[in-house]
């Protein structure tokens, strides 16, 4: 998967006929583009959720494991979206609207210098080159399909940031930076509103592109999102089963050995 990429999987146009004439059609496209895959050791894809028909792959020797992102499926209706979040949520945003100021803009380096430094804070690495979000930003902005969001204190302190990228049948949670010294304000649970509203004038749903992530979870939960699983689809050569098998065999056996 490319990074910053959450799913790809075959795209397969709707059919308008009866449900069997659409899984028959799925069977043979799949089947086709299985057949065309080159040689690979190991091949791991994210099917997007709206495709929940993987047997063709099954069939052919490949495994499955669910994932869940949670999906707020209409934000048409902005006061509803509202009432759907937790009670505890509403009162972080409100709680943030006196601390912070929303901004947007904020530019790719000083937005990617943002989170590396957060990270950095907390003893972790930014998983991402500055190139390729820099390329992410461009595109995004240059076809007004994404937008950065952030807040600032009186101080000039950033406590957060968001980047989000949208099309005609959603918009998707992108990247998020919270400076851990500035978490407790809520900012980033006020930017996601922010994005929310503001994309609402150009599509229809907003995709939290979820974490497996306990806590983050919860989060995007108490925004009142539905429950999407999606399917991790992947295979490996005999070649990297018996190496793997191989590594298992030794660590066992050392295992035993050192007791």
């Amino acid at each position: 998967m490319p990074q910053l990429t959450q799913t790809l999987g075959p795209w397969i146009q709707e059919h308008e006929s009866r449900r069997y004439s659409q899984l028959s059609r799925e069977k043979k496209i799949m089947g086709e583009l299985i057949d065309k895959l080159p040689p690979f050791d190991i091949f791991e894809q994210s099917f997007h959720y709206s495709l929940t028909n993987w047997m063709p792959f099954y069939w052919a020797g490949f495994d499955q494991t669910t994932r869940y992102t949670y999906v707020i499926e209409d934000i048409s209706d902005l006061e509803r979206v509202w009432q759907n979040f937790e009670g505890k949520k509403r009162r972080y945003i409100k709680k943030a609207q006196n601390i912070v100021e929303v901004r947007s803009d904020l530019p790719a380096a000083e937005f990617y210098d943002h989170h590396k430094s957060s990270l950095a804070k907390q003893g972790e690495n930014i998983s991402y080159e500055f190139a390729l979000f820099e390329r992410l930003y461009d595109a995004a902005y240059a076809n007004s399909a994404g937008k950065t969001f952030y807040c600032v204190d009186s101080g000039g302190s950033i406590h957060s940031a968001l980047f989000v990228v949208w099309g005609p049948k959603s918009a998707y949670f992108m990247i998020s930076s919270v400076d851990p010294e500035l978490r407790n304000s809520g900012s980033l649970s006020l930017l996601l509103w922010e994005a929310i509203k503001y994309v609402s004038t150009f599509t229809s749903r907003f995709d939290f592109e979820g974490s497996m992530i306990e806590g983050a979870e919860h989060s995007y939960r108490a925004f009142g999102g539905v429950q999407m699983p999606y399917s991790i689809i992947t295979r490996c050569s005999k070649r990297i089963g018996l190496l793997r098998a191989g590594k298992t065999i030794l660590r066992d056996s050392k295992s035993l050995f050192n007791k």
